[in-house]
């Protein structure tokens, strides 16, 4: 084994530890859940591309992270999502702690979603994952804003308490 491949080899074991905080990391970031894992893939190829230009005495979260940043970006653009300024990308990625880096946390949060009822389901959807103001949503549904609102504050303290319940206590 050459060294350039001893060094590649080590950069992919480092993505594999890291997995689980990426995925969270860039769920947080992508227009929709199942997005994540496309990106995810895309990342991965591009960390191997790139592994010889990664100092192994570095910061390799940094490192990925700044990848999956564009990698996000790239998605959205392609999905017709209006892309994010890069502060306000930036924010949200500089937003997520590490302890949202937990598989059990992802698989709770879609299981809860998946037991919401539709219409909150709905709701959530259209907020969280196509990113329309409470104002456009009230308008699509013929509702107030208030309605809206009020329905989505208790859809998100529906999810909190699920997930919570899911991870044993351990907080959403």
């Amino acid at each position: 084994m050459t060294e350039n491949d001893e060094h590649l080899l080590k950069v992919q074991q480092l993505f594999v530890r890291y997995q689980t905080q990426l995925k969270a990391f860039v769920v947080a970031l992508s227009p929709g859940f199942a997005q994540a894992d496309d990106v995810l893939q895309e990342v991965f190829l591009a960390v191997t591309a790139k592994a010889h230009d990664f100092d192994l005495d570095s910061n390799f979260l940094a490192w990925v992270r700044a990848i999956a940043r564009f990698k996000v970006l790239e998605a959205r653009r392609r999905s017709g999502h209006q892309s994010l300024s890069s502060h306000v990308l930036e924010s949200l990625a500089a937003s997520c702690p590490d302890e949202w880096a937990s598989e059990e946390r992802l698989k709770a949060m879609a299981d809860c979603m998946g037991a919401l009822a539709p219409r909150a389901k709905e709701l959530v959807q259209l907020r969280y994952q196509r990113e329309h103001s409470p104002r456009e949503i009230a308008r699509m549904l013929s509702r107030s804003v208030n309605s809206i609102n009020v329905a989505l504050s208790k859809a998100r303290l529906l999810l909190r308490e699920c997930i919570s319940r899911q991870l044993g206590g351990q907080g959403a």
